[in-house]
């Protein structure tokens, strides 16, 4: 069962995907967007989750906490796999 298919910490306020939208370095990443936003969505609906795409772009995902605590990781030259892990773990960091 993938770790996305449950609600996330009421404590978790924002996810934020940036990538490239044809460069080889994003393409794990855009793999995991087209395969778990479904999944991530319908577990949390009310959760704002931002796509952006812009040319050259690293790959990173950002995640805002409460009291303004945001954390990031670096998604570059990862697969899809690699990229799942990557952002679970820093979905599980609220604290």
């Amino acid at each position: 069962m993938s770790s996305f298919a449950k609600a996330f910490s009421p404590a978790l306020r924002e996810i934020r995907i940036l990538c490239s939208q044809s460069g080889n370095a994003s393409a794990g990443t855009r793999q995991f967007v087209l395969a778990k936003y479904p999944i991530i969505k319908k577990h949390n609906p009310d959760l704002p989750v931002l796509i952006r795409e812009a040319a050259d772009t690293p790959a990173r995902v950002f995640a805002r906490f409460e009291r303004g605590v945001e954390r990031h990781v670096e998604l570059d030259n990862l697969s899809s796999a690699d990229v799942e892990s990557k952002v679970a773990q820093l979905l599980s960091s609220s604290s």
